[in-house]
């Protein structure tokens, strides 16, 4: 882990910024999360085929990740306000487009609109102009930000099943479009300013050469080992959260309960996830994934063998501790392990891949659900995804505590 410098860039500004970084993430995911909510009534128009309302959310977690390298350059060259103001633009565009009803409008709303240049303009520019507010307390800063698609979807799914079940899902997209955008715009024009983490041009053209090996390998491939841990983590993270709702209508749980219990996997998340950045900040980014991982598969497994309302509660809380550290543990480890001059690239192409596990994952499940009927084989293929994923992490630890032991 990174030793804290004398002098530190963090002042009030930085987490004034950070929170409104967070309310910001906060609105613009929970776009996202209308259709998990309506995932059985969008299907109830295809023909129950719960697989095309399941690609459109996998398509708006693909194209956040794609869109994250595209905005996150243009982020740099025109400040992240822009691409932010111009995200929640697109989002409301997407949610507008995707009432015009399943399948192409829907997916061409969720995945081009919504995700590669909505969520794509807002998610990976944060996370990239947040790290550089803060040097001491990064990690925290970085959980704090992340938490805000968990703190959507805590919030929100109560919120969207009554009126989803009142007015409908379409009138649902339309009302949240104007919500986000009147929320997220001014916000962004207001506070995000040019932070006080300087790049030094020299490192940004020589970044490379200079650190061409990392934990003794080198540095591209203990990068691509990282981006597909990714993947293989997100796989099982996407399943609960896309279709917890629909598993506990399937066992005769009713979808308003079941939207509490996504709100409180998402809650126990949100508030967990603070706990693991200040665990990450002590460990370091690597160490603290490998943690999140294995909690992550244990809870997985739990739900194969767990059918009552009380216990799946039980097992949603424990699954929102365990995955809610990792996705900012991967970017603290970037910020660890890699010059600062190659942030820029770097988180929002590790995003990209977190994203294409997350689109796999919930895909997937859909998927696997239509062709087979029930749930377990979908949960069966995260767990094995969940177990590579600890290979290959548990491999970088191992190669971090022996670099330290050597020191």
């Amino acid at each position: 882990m990174l030793q804290s410098p004398t002098h530190t860039i963090e002042s009030r500004a930085s987490w004034i910024v950070a929170s409104v970084a967070l309310f910001a993430m906060l609105m613009a995911f929970g776009s996202a999360w209308i259709t998990a909510v309506a995932l059985k009534d969008i299907a109830a128009e295809v023909g129950g085929a719960r697989s095309i309302p399941a690609l459109a959310s996998a398509l708006a977690w693909l194209g956040s990740g794609v869109g994250g390298i595209l905005m996150g350059r243009i982020a740099e060259k025109i400040g992240t306000r822009w691409t932010v103001m111009f995200g929640a633009l697109m989002i409301g565009a997407g949610l507008v487009i995707s009432t015009l009803g399943p399948p192409w409008p829907l997916w061409i709303g969720q995945g081009l609109f919504l995700g590669l240049i909505g969520l794509g303009g807002i998610n990976a520019p944060l996370y990239v102009y947040v790290s550089r507010w803060f040097d001491r307390r990064r990690g925290s800063a970085l959980a704090l930000i992340s938490s805000g698609s968990y703190l959507a979807g805590a919030l929100w799914p109560p919120v969207f099943e009554r009126v989803i079940a009142t007015y409908g899902w379409r009138q649902m997209m339309l009302w949240y479009a104007l919500a986000e955008i009147a929320v997220i715009v001014p916000l962004a024009a207001i506070y995000f300013r040019n932070p006080p983490e300087i790049i030094q041009p020299a490192a940004a053209a020589h970044g490379t050469q200079g650190q061409s090996r990392v934990l003794g390998l080198p540095a591209n491939l203990v990068f691509a080992m990282m981006c597909a841990a990714a993947v293989l983590c997100c796989i099982p993270m996407a399943m609960p959260q896309g279709h917890l709702v629909a598993f506990c209508s399937d066992l005769g749980i009713a979808r308003s309960v079941g939207a509490v219990m996504l709100s409180v996997l998402l809650g126990t998340a949100f508030l967990s996830r603070q706990i693991w950045g200040a665990i990450s900040d002590r460990i370091g980014g690597l160490s603290t994934v490998f943690i999140g991982s294995a909690w992550q598969a244990s809870a997985m497994l739990a739900f194969l063998f767990t059918q009552n309302e009380a216990g799946l509660f039980m097992v949603a809380a424990a699954f929102g501790l365990g995955f809610s550290g990792i996705i900012p543990s991967y970017v603290l480890a970037l910020r660890e392990l890699f010059p600062a001059s190659e942030a820029s690239w770097r988180i929002p192409t590790l995003l990209l891949f977190s994203g294409a596990g997350m689109a796999l994952g919930g895909w997937l499940a859909g998927l696997l659900y239509d062709h087979f009927g029930y749930y377990a084989p979908a949960f069966s293929a995260g767990i094995g995804a969940n177990l590579l994923n600890l290979m290959i992490v548990g491999t970088l630890v191992a190669r971090q505590r022996l670099k330290l032991a050597r020191a």
